[in-house]
């Protein structure tokens, strides 16, 4: 059996439609499990780039420091001279 042009065009989009659906879905479940969707689209929007935000220094902040006091913690306990 031929497979056609569009056969092709659409088997291919096939797995990018799946992986939009389950984010969409994720996002959905992000929105009722948040509240979220009670607010309006500015104050969704305030709301998830202070979340973003917050996240994001949260995640440099660990990044920078963490080496640092994991090496202090292995120097206090003698695991590193």
């Amino acid at each position: 059996m031929k497979m056609l042009p569009s056969d092709r065009k659409e088997s291919s989009l096939q797995p990018l439609s799946r992986a939009w659906k389950q984010m969409s879905w994720l996002y959905y479940q992000y929105l009722l499990v948040t509240a979220l969707y009670m607010l309006e689209p500015w104050e969704r929007t305030v709301f998830n780039s202070i979340l973003v935000s917050i996240v994001g220094m949260a995640l440099y902040t660990g990044y920078v420091f963490m080496p640092q006091h994991i090496m202090a913690i292995l120097h206090y306990f003698e695991v590193v001279q």
